[in-house]
């Protein structure tokens, strides 16, 4: 799978934006739809399930290097994983870097306190049909896709969080 790396071509963040917004629905996953299963490898070597984590409320992202929006979105998945990790949320955010050493450059700039794993062959982000960087989606403890964020928008965060918020409340009833 071959993803476009706008940002490094030159254009603005609006320009991807636009990108973005006139593109419609960059995904085939939607809300409401079952979340495509995936086991990748983390660092060390474990592999991460996504039907293993059934029962927590899960939000995987979908990220690059090269990404600039990325780069602004770690520190939020830093924030909730450690606001909610205990309340059942698992942040898994997906590589999908061709090189491992590029992705090893951007975490050791942007530290992850959540689970990365490694996707450099792009099955997953195909499951997914995700077409830019970064793509999200939060998914409940049954495995259903409830949300899906393309991009990383500051004024989604709070929005966003609201939505983690419930889920894991109503995961805990």
């Amino acid at each position: 799978m071959r993803l476009a790396r706008p940002l490094r071509r030159g254009l603005a963040p609006a320009a991807v934006l636009c990108a973005f917004v006139l593109a419609g629905p960059a995904a085939a996953v939607e809300a409401g739809q079952a979340a495509p299963a995936f086991a990748l490898p983390t660092a060390k070597g474990d592999t991460v399930a996504l039907d293993k984590l059934r029962g927590k409320v899960v939000y995987v992202d979908f990220w690059a290097s090269w990404c600039g929006p990325c780069r602004r979105s770690f520190p939020w998945m830093n924030e909730m994983q450690q606001k909610y990790g205990g309340k059942g949320l698992v942040v898994v955010a997906v590589n999908v870097d061709k090189k491992r050493a590029d992705a090893d450059r951007f975490l050791a700039q942007n530290p992850a306190g959540f689970t990365i794993v490694f996707d450099e062959a792009g099955a997953t982000p195909s499951a997914y049909d995700v077409k830019g960087m970064p793509s999200s989606y939060l998914i409940d403890p049954a495995g259903k896709v409830t949300f899906v964020e393309r991009g990383f928008l500051d004024g989604s965060k709070a929005v966003l969080e609201q939505k983690i918020a419930a889920l894991v409340a109503a995961a805990k009833n």
